[in-house]
């Protein structure tokens, strides 16, 4: 790329950009394809491939990634320029990898995991979320039909190259769109919500609700530990869906769960004192007593009454 001549490889956001463009070359995945435009690698070109059962399937969606400056330290922002009936076109969408949400984002992420995020974010439920479309199946495979047939039109010739080359490769390993409809526990589970290790936020303030949940831990399940300033080598795709807790009869509860054993009480014991602890308190006693005769007696003389003790009138 020999307009990255002008950039500083000494500055950190560079320096990553550049990293992560190789590691994109040199694993490619089958899923999607990123490449950042030549004259300015903070803007990257984008194409995913709909989510395998699902109505999206053998779509293709054109998208654009645009880069902070301090990045890998801010969030980038995503926009999708293919219909797709899930995501408004050409205008940012709302996630929680985002830059709407910095505060989930994790330098340790990148282009790839954020990628992989949002194609498992395509067959779930929008939840009004900012960005986003609710559109019917059927509708919904027809825009993946018609997506493989042209590129979207978009910025610059410069752009449109890029997309258009991006679209004839993920074209030649895109599968064909089935005929027919996912059904079946599919069905059931593009209804449910977004799954927790990517929970797309409403924010709808009128409801007071916050809907983004902790991200941070499942991405890191895609990019496994590494630093700050590195790059994601192997992820792993997160689950589309993932089936919430059902709650059961307490009894049910009870008669399945398992039984763990009491602690067997020791016995009380009466513990008797020993004879001579007896002997001992009745002796103390009896000394008390003479002690409490001596005072008293004393006492008597002192005041002239001495007489009465010793039988002396």
């Amino acid at each position: 790329m020999a307009a990255t001549a002008k950039y500083n490889r000494s500055n950190p956001a560079v320096k990553r950009i550049l990293q992560e463009v190789k590691e994109m070359q040199s694993n490619p995945s089958p899923d999607f394809m990123a490449l950042p435009l030549e004259e300015d690698i903070f803007e990257w070109q984008f194409a995913i491939l709909g989510p395998r059962d699902s109505e999206f399937e053998g779509g293709i969606y054109h998208g654009r990634i645009q880069l902070p400056s301090d990045y890998p330290f801010k969030p980038p922002s995503f926009m999708l320029l293919t219909p797709s009936g899930r995501f408004e076109i050409q205008k940012k969408i709302c996630l929680s990898i985002s830059n709407y949400h910095p505060e989930h984002w994790q330098p340790s992420w990148s282009v790839r995991t954020a990628l992989v995020a949002l194609i498992a974010f395509m067959p779930t439920n929008p939840g009004g979320a900012l960005g986003s479309l609710d559109y019917k199946k059927e509708d919904r495979r027809a825009l993946a039909i018609k997506s493989r047939e042209a590129t979207p039109k978009f910025g610059s010739p410069e752009r449109q190259k890029l997309i258009d080359e991006i679209h004839e490769q993920m074209l030649s390993k895109a599968p064909p769109v089935p005929q027919a409809l996912p059904n079946g526990p599919n069905e059931e589970s593009n209804q449910l919500p977004a799954p927790d290790s990517f929970v797309e936020n409403a924010d709808r303030a009128d409801e007071g609700g916050n809907t983004v949940g902790s991200v941070s831990d499942s991405l890191n399940d895609l990019t496994g530990p590494e630093s700050e300033t590195g790059v994601a080598e192997n992820t792993v795709e997160p689950p589309v869906a993932e089936v919430t807790h059902r709650h059961l009869p307490e009894a049910s509860h009870r008669e399945n769960s398992p039984r763990v054993p009491l602690a067997p009480q020791n016995p009380v014991v009466a513990i008797q004192k020993p004879k001579h602890d007896r002997l001992l308190t009745l002796a103390a006693f009896g000394l008390t007593l003479a002690i409490m005769a001596l005072v008293v007696k004393k006492f008597l003389k002192i005041n002239g009454l001495a007489g009465f003790i010793e039988g002396k009138f």
